[in-house]
């Protein structure tokens, strides 16, 4: 179940990165509103994960859904730039995060 949790709060810290750039630096309400919520909520899903999961494992994969995730989003709906350079290494980013899935006994 920890799992679910961590990759619950990575995609919420998609949403919040998300919502913190439609912020315009916290000068619209509704996406600062939304912000401070799903980073809230994306949090407390991480301290929880971490009852069971490694703080490095719970971190590294935290962080590294939410960039990959952001990056994605970025180039998908706000037009930023797609190189191979960049897919590259965000691709790598995936496959660390894969390999420290791996290697978590838990």
């Amino acid at each position: 179940m920890a799992w679910i949790y961590l990759l619950i709060a990575g995609l919420l810290e998609i949403v919040w990165a998300f919502f913190m750039k439609q912020s315009d630096g916290f000068t619209k309400t509704f996406p600062t509103v939304m912000t401070l919520v799903t980073a809230a909520a994306s949090f407390g899903l991480l301290s929880v994960s971490m009852k069971t999961l490694p703080l490095g494992t719970a971190y590294v994969v935290w962080t590294g859904v939410g960039a990959v995730g952001a990056f994605l989003l970025g180039i998908a709906f706000l037009g930023e730039a797609a190189s191979v350079m960049r897919i590259a290494a965000g691709s790598l980013i995936i496959a660390g995060l894969v390999l420290m899935k791996l290697s978590t006994p838990v």
